[in-house]
């Protein structure tokens, strides 16, 4: 049980305590009772909101039921005192003991310090990049891959059984340009002059290797055939060589899915005329039309009737269309039928998605909750524009012309942690830049360099104290660390905390954000030693002060490469 943890039974007896004595109500919702870090580390170690969201319920003020709440926490023994502050809250203050305890803990557990039993095995699956088979990997695509795979691994780690899956667009009219410009370069590799790839086609030179090897295994046999002879062979083995492109380039990055879905796959199995029918037999479908779209009517517009769901009986705005007046699929009723097969292996989802699908969100959440019945719940998590700058230029990019950085390229240039790192240090629904230049940056205002130069100083020190003969063996005496020493271990005892809160979040960065606030506060420690030797880590006429320095060196990098771990990211044993 983590410290925090430990704290919050604490106060849950406390509170069950006052209900025995009949100070308290009983049956109060203590759900929002919360214990944390105070905003000022001067109040005390730990503070709780417990007065401040009960005294309603208990109809008495928060002050005088903090009053009832603060003498029986003085009891603990690991208390040195309470404090009462502002409206109600409980500030405490710990035993010094208690951080030497916390130490060891983070000593003993390594890398299993931080992961918890939250998610009880709850089964969440997270589907991320689903980008369109017809291309390499390009930034545009990057962060919501790292964002995905930095939260599954997170969910993981809080105790979800997590399933990484990729939807395969492969049904919607861009597979067939694809496959046509890949006959296109078929045509080429057999020798002819095919001048300038038409508008409308993908002109990426990356098709080129695919038309290359249609041309040694099919020779000229489709190179005038009509287009009916080909495009199914054609369409399914690009998309083929496009997924086997996008693995490697997601590889690149360390991200591997455990599942691949097909979109064709799913209209083909008849999945939507189920949900359609399912959806009907709850009484959720009708014929009707829908209202004209909002300010300047386009003139072409006319009402039409069309197959509607009820979804704004579920949160959205307004009904959705499950068909087409053609009578074929909107994207929305082949959503909410691949929505439905993942439901059924699943207790929660959770969809990665670019900015430019936020419009789509409440509609399929209204979906998910109508198919399910309330049982699954689906978070979208909308990840928005990383903008690349070279030399103070923006780096444009077009898919469709074929002039854009792939993914491949920018891990090649500056290496797969830093892409990975820098991409989680935004929340992701904020815009975030990507300069060449910056991320590679040996200064504070870089956090990829911030938080691996203070693993790379602890792995320095540890080398160091092993060349001048100092003896780590044996357990060290950590009542010789004094209050800063200590308070770098406070930062260091948040980290399940910050785990816990990140993973139900659906919120990875947080995870870099702490990692820099951590290394901050190692940092500041260790320049102290700058200005006065013997605060320094490594002390000659001092040995056992000095293992007791080294282990809580040893304790923040533990952590560090533990929550770098969490983000796909290595930890550097030494900068270059």
């Amino acid at each position: 049980m983590t410290l925090y943890a430990r704290f919050a039974a604490h106060i849950d007896a406390v509170l069950d305590s006052l209900e025995a004595e009949g100070q308290l109500p009983a049956g109060l919702e203590r759900r929002n009772v919360a214990v944390e870090p105070p905003r000022d580390a001067a109040h005390g170690d730990l503070a709780t909101n417990a007065a401040m969201v009960l005294a309603k319920g208990a109809k008495t003020n928060p002050r005088a039921l903090a009053g009832l709440i603060a003498p029986k926490l003085d009891e603990l023994a690991e208390v040195e005192r309470t404090e009462i502050a502002g409206p109600g809250f409980i500030n405490i203050r710990l035993s010094p003991t208690i951080w030497q305890d916390e130490l060891r803990a983070i000593l003993v557990g390594g890398e299993a310090y931080g992961r918890s039993a939250l998610g009880q095995g709850q089964r969440v699956n997270v589907e991320y990049v689903s980008a369109n088979p017809t291309g390499p990997m390009h930034m545009g695509h990057c962060r919501g891959a790292v964002v995905g795979d930095a939260l599954a691994a997170l969910l993981e780690h809080a105790g979800y059984a997590v399933t990484r899956e990729y939807y395969v667009n492969d049904a919607g009219a861009q597979v067939d340009t694809l496959a046509r410009s890949a006959w296109l370069r078929y045509r080429e590799a057999l020798g002819e002059s095919i001048g300038d790839i038409p508008e409308g086609l993908y002109p990426g030179d990356y098709l080129v290797p695919v038309g290359r090897k249609f041309a040694e295994e099919f020779g000229d046999r489709y190179a005038a055939a009509p287009e009916s002879e080909w495009l199914q062979l054609f369409r399914r083995r690009t998309v083929d060589a496009m997924l086997e492109l996008i693995r490697s380039d997601l590889a690149l990055l360390g991200i591997h899915h455990d599942l691949f879905a097909s979109e064709a796959d799913v209209q083909a199995s008849g999945a939507a005329d189920r949900v359609l029918q399912t959806l009907r037999d709850k009484g959720l479908i009708y014929e009707g039309q829908l209202e004209a779209p909002k300010g300047e009517t386009p003139e072409d517009w006319e009402p039409v009737e069309l197959t509607l769901f009820r979804s704004t009986q579920f949160g959205d705005d307004q009904d959705r269309p499950m068909k087409k007046s053609d009578g074929s699929w909107t994207y929305f009723g082949a959503d909410a039928a691949y929505h439905l097969q993942k439901a059924g292996k699943a207790d929660q989802l959770i969809n990665i998605w670019g900015a430019d699908h936020s419009g789509t969100v409440k509609r399929i959440q209204a979906g998910v909750r109508a198919l399910t019945d309330g049982r699954v719940e689906l978070d979208v998590k909308i990840v928005n524009m990383v903008r690349l700058f070279r030399a103070g230029e923006p780096v444009k990019m077009s898919k469709r012309s074929g002039n854009f950085v792939t993914l491949r390229e920018v891990v090649e240039e500056v290496g797969k942690d830093v892409v990975r790192f820098i991409m989680l240090t935004r929340r992701a629904d904020a815009p975030l830049d990507f300069d060449f230049a910056k991320v590679v940056e040996a200064s504070r205002d870089n956090p990829v360099f911030y938080v691996q130069y203070a693993h790379a100083r602890i792995s320095s020190l540890h080398r160091k104290a092993k060349e001048e003969g100092f003896d780590l063996s044996g357990e060290s005496d950590l009542s010789l660390l004094d209050e800063d020493e200590l308070s770098l271990v406070k930062v260091a005892a948040q980290y399940p905390r910050i785990v816990e809160a990140a993973a139900m979040a659906h919120e990875p960065h947080r995870i870099a954000f702490y990692l820099n606030d951590l290394a901050a506060a190692f940092h500041a420690l260790w320049n102290k030693g700058n200005d006065d030797p013997s605060r320094r880590f490594l002390l000659a006429q001092s040995p056992e002060l000095t293992r007791a320095r080294l282990e809580l060196a040893s304790a923040i990098g533990q952590i560090i490469r533990n929550g770098l771990g969490l983000m796909g990211v290595a930890a550097a044993e030494e900068m270059q």
